[in-house]
C-alpha cells in the first residue's frame, strides 16, 4: 500500500520538550524506531528503565524482572517485587483538583487530591472493619463518578480484588458476571441519568444481591436524589465512611488480582478476565506518559462507562498527576454538544471518544471548532472501533487542526492498548501512529508467517506485563489458553484484522471473527463500512457473511437517515460506492434496511450475534446487548432466501 497522507505533525517544541522525547534521549536512542526495537529485543531492561523513569515504588526490589522470556502467559514479571497500585494513584497531593464530575444535568462536584485521599481512607477503613482483604472481591453497580473510583481505590488499598459493571446493565447481565467471583460488598448509586431520565438503580442493586448469596451489604451513595434507607437493607455511603481514618496501602505481590474484567459475553457467559497490580499500573504509566505524554498539567477526559476498560485506563491517569474530567450520561444531549462544551468549560486537554462518536457528529454536520473554545485541547483519542479515514479528515477540518489525534487498539483483554499514538510521530490519514513500546506486535498470514503490507491476524510474539494473571476459575488455564493461544502456539492472537504500514502505523480492518470470505478471499468489515458510510443516506452499517451455495454471500444491513427510502437506485448507488473504491468482491450480494443495529454496552456492533440470528441459530446471551430487541430486525428475512 501507498503512504498515507500526513494531516498533522508535531510542532518541533512540542515533541523535544514530551516525556517520549525525554525517556528516548535517557536510552541513547536516536529514533522512535529504533526505541521501539529495543523495547522488544531487551525486554527486561526496557520495562526496568521504564519502572524508574516512572518512578514506580517497590517495596520489595524484584528478584527477577522476567523469570520465563520465551511465555506469554507465565512469563513471571518482576517476580518478589511487591507495590500497590492505589499508592501510585494517591500519591500527589495539595488542593488541586484531582476529580472533576459533570453530570447528564450539568450538576458539578470536585475533590481535590487531599480530599480524594481522605475519602479513599474512610472507605477502605469501612471495607476493613468488615473483614475485607486480599483474596476478597467488592463490586460496583455504579455509574462514571467520584464514588465509584473513591471506592475501586479503596478496594485496591487493602488488596482486594474490584469489578464494576455500568448500572444500565440489567439483572440478569450483572449475575452473569458477578455471580462467577462472588463479591461480598456491592457498591451501587441509588440511581442515574440518562437522556434526560432518571433511572433507578436500588430495586435492581437488591435484586441482584438477592441472586448472589456471597454479597453480604448493599452500600447505596445518593447519585441522582433518591438515596435508599437503610431500612430496606441498604447501608448508606455516608455511614459506611469511617471519617477520619488513616489510609494505609498493603504492599502486594507484583501479579496481585487487582481487576476482574468481563467479556463482552455476546457468546456465551462472559470471561472473567483478571489484571494485577504491577501490570495495570505499568502499562497504563507507559501509555499515559510516553504515548499520550499525560502529566499534572492535563485535564484528562474519556466518555466511558464502569463497565468497559476504558474507565479502568482513565482512572490510572491520577497516576501520572493529572485532573480526570468525569461525565456520566448520554454523549448525544443537545445534539452531540454537550461533551464540547464540557471540554471548553473544563479546559480539557486530551480528549478521548469513540469512533463512532466522531462518525455520528460528522454525519450531524456538527462542527465543535466554530462553536467552542477548544484551545486547551492538545490530543484527541479514538477506540471502540476503526476510525474510518474521513474520521481523522473530519477531526482536523472542524474539531480542532493542531491535536496529536491517536487512534488507539487493545481491549479489556489486556487492559491497555497494542498500538496507539506517539507524540514524536506525525498522524497519517486512516493510520495508528504505531506499535506499543515494549509490544511485540506483528501481523501474521493463516501459517504463521509475518506479512507486510497485506492484511492479516494481530499478533504479539513475546510477553509483555499487562497480559492477564488468568482467568477466574481456570485453574489449569485451559480457557485462557484457547482464548488467545490456540490459533499459533504460544503467541497472542489478538482477533483484530489489521495491516502495517509503509510508515510503520497501523491500520484495523476489523475483528477477525468477523471477517468476511467470499470466494475464499477474506475481508475486513471496516473495508465496508467506510465506504457505506460515506453516503449521506446512510448512518451506519453492518456486514455480515451468510452461508450460500457452498460459499459465503456479503449481506450488508444499512440504517438509513429519516425520511430516506432503500429504493433500487440507493442500491446501486451503495453498491457502486464500494465496488470502485475496494473490490469487487467486497460488493454485497444483498443490501436491506433496519432501524437499528445491535450494539454491546460499551458501543460496539456486534457483527457475530446478526450472523447467528440470520442463519436462525442462537445468540447466547443477549443481556450483553446494550439494545437485545434489535435482533428481531434481522430475523426470518425472506429477501434473505433468494439470490
Amino acid at each position: 500500500m501507498a503512504e498515507n497522507p500526513v494531516l498533522w505533525t508535531p510542532a518541533s517544541d512540542r515533541a523535544s520538550a514530551s516525556q517520549m522525547m525525554k525517556f528516548m534521549r535517557e536510552q541513547g536512542a536516536d529514533s522512535y524506531d529504533a526505541l521501539y526495537e529495543w523495547s522488544i529485543d531487551s525486554l527486561e531492561a526496557f520495562w526496568s528503565a521504564f519502572a524508574a523513569f516512572a518512578d514506580v515504588r517497590f517495596h520489595t526490589a524484584a528478584r527477577t524482572v522476567l523469570t520465563d522470556p520465551a511465555s506469554i502467559m507465565h512469563a513471571g514479571w518482576f517476580n518478589g517485587a511487591t507495590l500497590n497500585y492505589a499508592e501510585h494513584l494517591l500519591r500527589h497531593s495539595g488542593d488541586r483538583d484531582a476529580l472533576i464530575f459533570v453530570g447528564e444535568d450539568s450538576s458539578r462536584r470536585t475533590l481535590s487530591f487531599d480530599e480524594l485521599r481522605a475519602e479513599v481512607a474512610a472507605v477502605a477503613a469501612g471495607l476493613a472493619g468488615r473483614g475485607i482483604g486480599a483474596g476478597d472481591r467488592v463490586a460496583g453497580f455504579v455509574p462514571n463518578c467520584p464514588e465509584a473510583i473513591v471506592a475501586m481505590l479503596a478496594t485496591a488499598s487493602l488488596g482486594a480484588s474490584w469489578s464494576s459493571c455500568s448500572p444500565d446493565f440489567g439483572v440478569n447481565g450483572v449475575v452473569d458476571r458477578f455471580g462467577q467471583i462472588e463479591p461480598r460488598i456491592l457498591f451501587s448509586a441509588d440511581g442515574y441519568f440518562y437522556n434526560g431520565k432518571r433511572h433507578d438503580s436500588t430495586a435492581i442493586a437488591r435484586d441482584i444481591a438477592a441472586k448472589i448469596p456471597s454479597i453480604e451489604e448493599i452500600v447505596v451513595f445518593d447519585f441522582s436524589g433518591q438515596p435508599g434507607a437503610a431500612a430496606d437493607g441498604i447501608m448508606a455511603w455516608e455511614d459506611f465512611r469511617i471519617e477520619g481514618a488513616r489510609l494505609e496501602c498493603i504492599p502486594v505481590n507484583f501479579d496481585h488480582p487487582l481487576f476482574i474484567m468481563f467479556s463482552s459475553g455476546t457468546t456465551g457467559v462472559p470471561k472473567c478476565i483478571v489484571h494485577g497490580h504491577g501490570g495495570t499500573l505499568l502499562q497504563h504509566l507507559k501509555e499515559h506518559m510516553l504515548h499520550t505524554d499525560v502529566s499534572s498539567r492535563d485535564r484528562l477526559f474519556y466518555f466511558t462507562t464502569c463497565g468497559w476498560m476504558m474507565w479502568n485506563w482513565l482512572v490510572s491517569g491520577l497516576a501520572s498527576g493529572a485532573t480526570l474530567v468525569l461525565y456520566d450520561g448520554s454523549p448525544f444531549m443537545d445534539e452531540g454538544r454537550g461533551l464540547w462544551r464540557l471540554a471548553e468549560d473544563e479546559q480539557i486537554s486530551i480528549f478521548g471518544t469513540s469512533a463512532k462518536y466522531l462518525s455520528a457528529l460528522e454525519k450531524a454536520g456538527r462542527k465543535p471548532a466554530s462553536e467552542f473554545d477548544l484551545s486547551a485541547l492538545r490530543t484527541i483519542l479514538s477506540t471502540g472501533s476503526p476510525l474510518a479515514p474521513e474520521g481523522f479528515e473530519y477531526v482536523y477540518r472542524d474539531v480542532a487542526a493542531d491535536v496529536q489525534l491517536s487512534s488507539i487498539a487493545g481491549g479489556t483483554d489486556i487492559i491497555s492498548c497494542f498500538v496507539l499514538g506517539n507524540p514524536l510521530l506525525p498522524v497519517r490519514r486512516g493510520e495508528i501512529q504505531c506499535r506499543g513500546l515494549g509490544m511485540a506486535v506483528d501481523i501474521f498470514d493463516d501459517d504463521g508467517r509475518p506479512l507486510r503490507g497485506e492484511q492479516g491476524e494481530l499478533v504479539c510474539t513475546r510477553p509483555f506485563p499487562s497480559a492477564p494473571i488468568g482467568f477466574w476459575n481456570d485453574p489449569d488455564d485451559s480457557r485462557y489458553r484457547d482464548a488467545y493461544f490456540a490459533r499459533f502456539e504460544g503467541i497472542w492472537a489478538h482477533g483484530d484484522f489489521a495491516e502495517l504500514t509503509p510508515a510503520g502505523g497501523l491500520v484495523i480492518h476489523g475483528r477477525s471473527d468477523a471477517v468476511l470470505n467470499p470466494g475464499g478471499v477474506r475481508i475486513g468489515t471496516a473495508e465496508i463500512y467506510r465506504q457505506v458510510e460515506s453516503l449521506d443516506e446512510v448512518v451506519e452499517g453492518i456486514a455480515v457473511g451468510q452461508r450460500w451455495d457452498d460459499d459465503v454471500r456479503v449481506v450488508l444491513f444499512v440504517v438509513l437517515r429519516p425520511g430516506v427510502d432503500l429504493d433500487a437506485p440507493l442500491v446501486d448507488r451503495i453498491r457502486a460506492t464500494i465496488r470502485q473504491n475496494t473490490t469487487p468482491r467486497h460488493v454485497p450480494a444483498k443490501v436491506l434496511a433496519v432501524p437499528e443495529i445491535p450494539r454491546t454496552r460499551s458501543g460496539k456492533i456486534v457483527e457475530l450475534a446478526v450472523r447467528s440470528v440470520i442463519h436462525g441459530e442462537p445468540v447466547k446471551n443477549t443481556d450483553a446487548l446494550a439494545n437485545p430487541e434489535a435482533l428481531e430486525y434481522f430475523r426470518d428475512r425472506p429477501e434473505l432466501d433468494v439470490a
